[in-house]
Formats: C-alpha cells, sequence, structure tokens
C-alpha cells in the first residue's frame, strides 16, 4: 500500500488526498507533525514539509506539485493536466497562483497564524497578518468566483490540477471556520460541486483536536 505523510490542516497535503482518490489510487494517511523534524521522515524528505507519498516499490515522492506531476507521468488515464499545450500552461498559471499567491496571503495569514501556531506551540499569532489574511480572502474568492462564472471548471473545460489546487486551499480554509460563503456566492457554487465528488468524502470526515468545524464544513448542501 502507498503511504501519503500528511497533515490534516495542510492545504497541500489535501490536495494530494483529493487528487489519488480522484484517481482512485489507494492509499493509507500517516500524520506528520513537520515541526517535530523527525529523523526518519527528514531522511526521506529533508525539506521536512508535507506531503510526502511513498509508492509501493518505496520509492519516494516529496513536494505536492512533485507528486501531481509524478502523478501524471506513473498514471495517465484520467491526465488532470490538460490535453494541450495552452491548457496545460492555464492549469499550470492556475496552480501557481492557489499553491502560491494564494496560500502566502491567505492560508498562511488565517490557518497558520490561528492554528498552526498553536498548534506547533510557537506562540502567539501575528494580529496583522490575520488582518491582512481576511483582507486577501475577500480579492481571491472574487477571483474564484469569476473563474467559476466564466469557465466550466477553473481552467477550461474539463476539471484538472487546477480544481484540485484550490481545493485544497479553501477546504482547509472551510474547516476552520474562515469563509463567510454569503459573500462570494459563484465561488460557493464551484466548491459545493467539487466537494459533492466522491473524492472529498475522507476529506469532508476529517477531525482534528482543537479545531471545531462548522456544520456546512461535511453538508454537501451547505
Amino acid at each position: 500500500m502507498r503511504l501519503l505523510y500528511h497533515l490534516p490542516l495542510s492545504a497541500f497535503s489535501r490536495k494530494v488526498r483529493l487528487v489519488l482518490s480522484e484517481r482512485r489510487l489507494p492509499f493509507e494517511l500517516k500524520l506528520e507533525k513537520p515541526w517535530d523534524r523527525r529523523p526518519e521522515y527528514l531522511e526521506m524528505n529533508p525539506a521536512g514539509t508535507v506531503p510526502t507519498l511513498v509508492e509501493e516499490n518505496g520509492l519516494v515522492i516529496p513536494d505536492s506539485n512533485v507528486i501531481c506531476e509524478y502523478l501524471e507521468e506513473a498514471y495517465p488515464d484520467g491526465a488532470l493536466l490538460g490535453r494541450t499545450l495552452a491548457e496545460r500552461v492555464e492549469v499550470r498559471r492556475l496552480i501557481a497562483w492557489f499553491d502560491g499567491r494564494f496560500h502566502q496571503e491567505v492560508t498562511r495569514n488565517l490557518v497558520g497564524e490561528k492554528f498552526i501556531k498553536r498548534l506547533a506551540g510557537r506562540g502567539q499569532p501575528d494580529v496583522a497578518a490575520i488582518r491582512a489574511g481576511y483582507a486577501n480572502l475577500k480579492t481571491h474568492l472574487a477571483y474564484l468566483g469569476w473563474l467559476g462564472e466564466t469557465r466550466k471548471w477553473l481552467a477550461g473545460n474539463t476539471l484538472s490540477l487546477a480544481d484540485f489546487a484550490a481545493a485544497g486551499q479553501v477546504s482547509t480554509l472551510d474547516f476552520t471556520g474562515e469563509i463567510d460563503w454569503s459573500t462570494c456566492p459563484a465561488a460557493k457554487e464551484w466548491y459545493a460541486r467539487m466537494k459533492s465528488r466522491p473524492c472529498f468524502r475522507s476529506v469532508l470526515a476529517d477531525r482534528v483536536a482543537g479545531v471545531d468545524a462548522p456544520a456546512h464544513y461535511s453538508d454537501l448542501d451547505f
């Protein structure tokens, strides 16, 4: 059985979990707390980040983007990166947007400051960062909603890794109760379609000690 070292509050871990499940590739979850810096884990992934995938043959693949690209090459059926060069450019652009800018400006400022810091014992949250996170969230949800309104899926006509990159970030924020969905109906409609997919079942069943997910989190109809 392949293993996925993950953290429930890691948006990147969630992205890979969703992609593996969408591809119907069985895997076992192994909880990894990056702040513990376990020597055994650092041997597999010197960066100490999550997720890390270990294949049944022992191949170790670190980093969510590396994992997703690996899955595209190793299991080409049901490709999620796009068919044409133009499609792949747009999918990769949006992956970079959600994994990079969205995470840095929103998820890291909200989930990182309010929850990860506490779990890791790294002191008090930065109030200025949290304030910036909420301000940035409005802009990003508006862009997400625009993509959802003008396209069938975020990168175009087909479901892609861009949707899963966004879902990893959004589901983490939703799990921690950071999103007021009444302010962004278009983004909510896209997310409702995503979390209704079978691949979301295990993610919607997540529970984390000290984090109370809102009642709508696991409700497919919000």
